[in-house]
């Protein structure tokens, strides 16, 4: 392009569509491959997919290898000879100015957002949902951490979009495409209705992108989450040779050495021993020491999540709340916050729900995260079985009680059925504080 101004002539160089056109090694749904596909709908790049390519021998090949030494997808070949391996840099390539970010200001918030979503998001993300696909073996402590990392990305997120369209400037950009990719799995496998409701700043954002005839001519449809996702044992198994650990396990059925045992009365004393583990375990559960009730917990828990909750879910608890043997609370959080942002504060939060796992069986709560950041304050309803302070029955549940103030609250009082209403329907008043987010222990 040439202008000419006041007798000076200029030369502007650009990159045309035609010259970031090329070829891009991938496996299908490849959600990292999706950011420059993408991105090549928009800027116009005209990207062919080898659909020739196959994962394991493709990308293993001598040629393969002498272009790509990683071997790892997705990979880009350039008709003028380039090759570019790494998601983000394809992206950049067969993008456009637009979506790369028109000043150096927007380009580098740009940059900015797309490091997010690869630091932030994606491997927390991967840590929970791989595990329900069947591509990782499940721990327990380690997803409970990866959904406590998605849901401070996901509040970050939620602020900045609250009086935004789009992650930066007025249109998409290259930061919403891969943050949105990064984004796929969790909506689709793990983050259902409930855990998605805190964040509908996110969820509206997600959901414009994804109908758009960009995103759609690549991904095709995208169904959110209905329920939350979980370890899937034989997927697991299917994938990582499980048909020949289940003959391994078959083999000593066919033994059967039951004669030898017998005959070794020692060997029966660790099996003897094994069998009363549990109930000593059982004898130390300090809700035995209290009548079980009428009311049955797991059955409110699943109407709570599944119904409406001023139609359906308080009217049940109710009609149906036993007050002879149930008891509850409501709770204040004591130590100062005043230099925590709000993402934070719901750590907090989070991480005293994950310390009290052996007490959800007999406990429910609702607690709430008000106010903004630097000036936040929690509050919470809580019920359980027995009339004593639940956390003083064990040692492994008073980490953190002690950070709160406790107050029983009587269910016939109106004063105290409204608090508790509005903190199983996260609206009313409360007592004038701003409602901004809660979390549900169930």
């Amino acid at each position: 392009m040439r202008t000419a101004t006041s007798g000076t002539v200029c030369y502007f160089l650009f990159r045309g569509a035609d010259m970031a056109a090329g070829t891009l090694f991938t496996y299908p749904k490849n959600f990292r491959s999706y950011k420059a596909l993408i991105a090549a709908k928009y800027s116009g790049a005209d990207v062919k997919v080898d659909q020739s390519f196959k994962f394991g021998e493709t990308n293993k090949s001598a040629g393969f290898l002498e272009k790509f030494p990683l071997g790892k997808v997705p990979a880009f070949s350039s008709k003028n000879g380039l090759n570019l391996f790494e998601s983000n840099a394809i992206a950049h390539y067969v993008g456009n100015k637009q979506l790369q970010g028109k000043s150096a200001d927007a380009e580098a918030e740009v940059r900015q957002w797309v490091d997010f979503g690869d630091n932030e998001i994606l491997p927390a993300a991967c840590t929970w949902v791989f595990p329900c696909l069947g591509i990782t073996q499940f721990n327990k402590m380690e997803t409970e951490r990866a959904k406590d990392q998605v849901t401070k990305a996901l509040t970050v997120l939620d602020k900045h979009l609250l009086t935004r369209t789009y992650l930066v400037g007025e249109s998409i950009t290259q930061a919403d495409i891969s943050v949105a990719c990064d984004l796929i799995l969790l909506y689709e496998q793990v983050m259902d209705p409930e855990f998605r409701k805190p964040f509908q700043n996110v969820n509206r954002w997600f959901t414009t992108l994804i109908n758009q005839p960009e995103f759609q001519a690549v991904t095709g449809p995208i169904n959110l989450a209905t329920k939350m996702g979980q370890f899937d044992a034989k997927k697991y198994a299917d994938l990582h040779g499980g048909q020949g650990d289940k003959k391994k396990e078959k083999a000593p059925k066919a033994q059967t050495p039951k004669k030898e045992e017998s005959k070794k009365p020692k060997a029966k004393e660790p099996e003897d021993d094994d069998d009363d583990m549990p109930k000593q375990k059982e004898a130390k559960d300090p809700f035995l020491a209290f009548p079980k009730g009428t009311f049955d917990m797991d059955e409110w828990k699943r109407t709570y999540s599944n119904e409406d909750t001023e139609k359906v879910a308080i009217p049940y608890f109710w009609k149906n709340f036993d007050k002879e043997n149930y008891s509850v609370w409501y709770c204040e959080y004591t130590e100062d916050l005043s230099d925590m942002v709000t993402f934070q504060v719901c750590n907090l939060v989070s991480g005293m729900f994950q310390r009290l796992e052996k007490l959800r069986k007999n406990a429910f709560g609702s607690v709430a995260i008000f106010g903004d950041s630097k000036n936040n304050s929690i509050g919470g309803v809580w019920f359980w079985r027995g009339h004593e302070l639940a956390f003083k029955l064990s040692p492994d549940w008073q980490i953190d009680y002690e950070s709160y103030k406790w107050t029983k609250l009587n269910p016939d009082d109106p004063k105290d059925k409204k608090t508790i209403n509005e903190y199983w329907l996260w609206e009313g008043d409360f007592g004038g504080k701003k409602f901004n987010q809660g979390k549900i222990y169930k």
